[in-house]
Formats: C-alpha cells, structure tokens, sequence
C-alpha cells in the first residue's frame, strides 16, 4: 500500500531541483501533490505531468512565498483542490554567495524574505488547514549552517535561522499533532548549479573531495528522506535536522 494514499502536499519551490524530486517522491507514495513555483510555469507544469502520468494526482500553483496574499492564494487553491491538507514541504528558497564587501540591504532581504518569512508564512497558512490528526512540517535547511563556507555570510544566516525555526515549531505545533522536522542537504547538481556555472569547476571538486561518499548530491537523493519525514514512518521524530550530504560535515 502506498505510504500517503489519500494524503495531500504542497511543496514550495517544486518546478524544479530538490523541489521537484520531493514532489514525484510524494506523488509516486500516492499523495495529490501541489506545486508551487514562483516564476518557472513550464517546469512546474513539467513535474505535474510526471507525477500524473504515473497515475498520481497534481496541480501546479503559482505564488512568491514571501508574499502573504500569494501563500494565502496558493494553500486556498490547495484547498479547492483537494479539500484538505496533510504535509508542507517548505523547498522555496534562493542564494548567492558573495564576500563580505559586497552585502547589499537589498541582497539581504531577498535571501531572508523568501527562505525564512517564506517559510513562516507558509507554516502559518498549513497550519491552519491541518485536521484534527494533525501533519508533518518539512523544512529544506542546508549544512551550509554547519559548515559555515566563506562568502555565505547571508545564507548561512537564513540556513541557521531554518534550523532555530525548526526546532522552535516542533515544539509550538507538537500539541496539535503537528511534527516539524529539517533535511539540510549538502551540495545537490540542480538547474541552478549548473547556471551558475559550478559544475566542472574546482569548486566543486573541493566540494566532492569533502563529501565521504564521494560525489554531488542529486535530487532523487533527497525526495525518498522527504517521503519518510512525510509518512507515519517517522511519526515519532519531530525537531530533528537530518544532514542529507553524503558525509559532508
């Protein structure tokens, strides 16, 4: 039997990278999966046509989720949909790394608007969707808040704040039934590594040669921690933070 039948997601930042390989994990489980994406329509609705053509149910929804009129939007269309809610992965998030000279008041609040008040308002709008059998919080961390990297000062900042949010909540929400859990990955080959030109680099060969197992991590990595976080078989786990990064620490 498959572990969320008849379970309902919304996984934030899902179009593509980490997003979309949690959201086809969940959807090959049985749950009807939400995508939400920001700006990239067409991978959303890429991700929703994989998660239905192996007879999965989904819907693409788009919303910046550090705009409150467009979480709200985003877990209303949830709802018409699907009429209720059982997991929230909170996947949305952005970066840049730079040193310490060039830190903007602008670059600053992108990164803190859509990885943390991002994901606090989504958890503020689940929250309230969630029956009376409460549901399972995911938050997308990063070992960044671990490792500490130079020119990350900004990230790093918001990764930590994820983590500190996560164990605040776990402990707010677990009267409700509510669990509140964190997968921080190391590095992951996604579409934004790529652009940013990473791959082939000796960045990333450091990166590798840090990581025990010996390689990059990839998406189809993470979606199976995902479905664990979101199904009964970790329902006596809330709070924790799952470093995801191959040995990376």
């Amino acid at each position: 039997m498959s572990k969320l039948a008849g379970k309902v997601a919304v996984v934030t930042g899902a179009s593509k990278g980490i997003g979309a390989g949690i959201a086809k994990s969940l959807g090959a489980a049985g749950a009807a999966v939400v995508v939400n994406y920001a700006s990239s329509k067409e991978g959303a609705d890429q991700v929703v046509a994989e998660i239905k053509g192996k007879g999965g149910k989904a819907i693409a929804v788009q919303g910046d989720v550090s705009k409150a009129a467009d979480v709200q939007r985003l877990f209303a269309e949830t709802k018409k949909a699907f009429g209720s809610l059982d997991v929230l992965v909170n996947n949305a998030g952005v970066y840049q790394f730079s040193p310490l000279e060039t830190v903007t008041e602008g670059e600053f609040h992108r990164q803190f608007n859509t990885n943390v008040l991002g994901l606090l308002l989504t958890t503020q709008e689940a929250v309230k969707q969630f029956g009376a059998e409460g549901g399972s919080v995911i938050n997308i961390g990063s070992n960044a808040s671990q490792i500490t990297p130079p020119m990350s000062a900004i990230y790093t900042a918001t990764k930590g704040a994820v983590d500190a949010i996560t164990h605040v909540l776990a402990k707010e929400l677990a009267p409700r039934r509510i669990r509140v859990n964190s997968i921080n990955p190391g590095p992951v080959e996604t579409e934004g590594v790529h652009a940013a030109g990473i791959i082939g680099t000796d960045f990333q060969k450091q990166m590798v040669a840090q990581t025990p197992l010996g390689r990059m991590g990839q998406p189809e990595d993470i979606g199976p921690i995902a479905l664990f976080l979101a199904s009964a078989d970790s329902g006596w786990l809330t709070g924790e933070i799952l470093l995801a990064s191959g040995g990376m620490r």
